[in-house]
């Protein structure tokens, strides 16, 4: 046997194990989109059963400001210290149990329970996503080819299937706890199997990353450790970029999956069961955009790509926001989903390819990615309080303005990082 026989194999570069590892990925993003489409998709009916104004929902809706808050925060450090696979196991488990917290708080007409039952949906997402993207973007070198948009397209496939689901509860005036019970109970179904083929170890800190030159024996002294966090990687303004490119795209889509029914119901005069309606064709926009945003992104590049997307969202925020039709506000959540689509999953595979580190350039854009995801929306309600939903729609707008301006300069080149490059 040769010595190059000798050598075994890593059972993650394997392409049996990569394939069930990218399929355990999939669905396991596949499940925060179709838990945040049934409680996205009842909220008229929780409003209702709460008997709450628009400015109630908002701090309802602040309970999940309050855990993504904490979850995300939390998640760059855990993720460096016990690797990815713990913390999306702890992420889901929180994802799914908040479903029939939320149910309760529907049956009972208690604002704090849902407010909880949110509390402990934004911990799981929060900590959660923020691992898989980590693990999404290792796993994306393996494949040698853009997974993150189609990865990312799983989950907009759960809100399309979650917003069908609760289209028919709706409908049906089907009760919000059995719907929500039913949904938490498919998540385990879904979590317990695809949590065996995570690896372990994705995203765990090393003494030295990215630098083959200090990690080569006898290369010099020893390195000493760098520190956990991701103070370091924000030293590249290239980052900073990146990460206000993500806020915007991020606070576009989070604004449509928190408050797009009530601004169909409240804002142009769609009935509960409508205003699902024009959100599932949101969730649909999505999805295409990301299962075919693969190919474009290779064809076009990351960059033409964020540019074009933040001006699609742009333009569809716009018509639903100043044009008082039904029929071109139905059309403009068409534009905001295709738009909003790749912005996300787009600005990761960026920050993963901008220079050393890359699993902390990840963990880092995503924190900024869902605190805008999760904790923008919820302000927009005290804004629609005051000046209604369609008014407050012009805030996400507006970032996009500054997405726009930001977009073209990641058509140059990163730059090497000077700490990491090779002497």
């Amino acid at each position: 046997m040769s010595e190059q026989q000798a050598v075994p194999t890593r059972a993650t570069d394997r392409p049996s194990s990569l394939r069930a590892r990218r399929l355990s990925l999939l669905a396991l993003f596949f499940l925060p989109g179709i838990t945040i489409a049934s409680w996205v998709t009842r909220t008229p009916s929780i409003r209702d059963a709460l008997a709450a104004s628009t400015a109630q929902m908002g701090l309802v809706l602040f309970g999940l400001s309050i855990g993504s808050m904490l979850g995300i925060l939390a998640s760059g450090p855990l993720v460096g210290r016990f690797g990815a696979r713990p913390i999306i196991g702890i992420g889901t488990l929180g994802v799914i149990a908040s479903m029939p917290i939320i149910g309760l708080g529907a049956a009972w007409s208690q604002s704090f329970v849902v407010a909880a039952g949110l509390v402990v949906f934004g911990l799981g997402m929060g900590t959660g996503e923020v691992a898989m993207n980590v693990e999404g973007a290792e796993l994306e070198k393996h494949l040698d080819r853009p997974f993150l948009p189609g990865l990312h397209g799983f989950f907009s496939l759960g809100t399309v299937i979650g917003a069908v689901i609760g289209i028919l509860a709706t409908a049906a005036d089907f009760p919000v706890l059995v719907h929500l019970l039913l949904i938490g109970i498919l998540g385990i179904v879904v979590m317990v199997p695809a949590m065996r083929h995570v690896p372990v170890g994705t995203g765990l800190n090393a003494s030295v990353e990215g630098n083959p030159a200090e990690a080569a024996p006898g290369s010099g002294p020893e390195p000493s450790p760098r520190p956990a966090g991701t103070s370091s990687v924000w030293r590249d303004p290239r980052l900073i970029v990146i990460g206000a490119i993500v806020l915007g795209m991020a606070l576009a889509e989070g604004t449509a999956n928190d408050w797009l029914p009530l601004v169909m119901v409240d804002g142009h005069g769609f009935d509960p069961a409508l205003g699902s309606c024009v959100y599932a064709i949101f969730a649909a926009a999505m999805t295409i955009g990301r299962f075919l945003g693969g190919g474009i992104v290779q064809r076009f590049g990351r960059a033409n790509v964020l540019f074009v997307s933040a001006a699609f969202g742009f333009l569809g925020i716009g018509l639903a926001s100043l044009v008082d039709s039904q029929i071109v506000a139905a059309a403009a959540v068409l534009l905001w989903g295709l738009g909003t689509s790749l912005g996300f999953p787009v600005a990761l595979s960026e920050a993963g390819a901008s220079g050393a580190q890359p699993a902390k350039r990840v963990a880092a854009v995503s924190t900024i990615g869902y605190l805008a995801f999760l904790v923008g929306p919820p302000a927009l309600g005290l804004v629609g309080d005051h000046w209604g939903l369609r008014t407050a729609l012009l805030i996400p707008m507006g970032v996009l303005l500054i997405v726009l301006a930001l977009a073209p300069l990641l058509r140059r080149e990163p730059q090497p990082d000077p700490q990491t490059s090779p002497v």
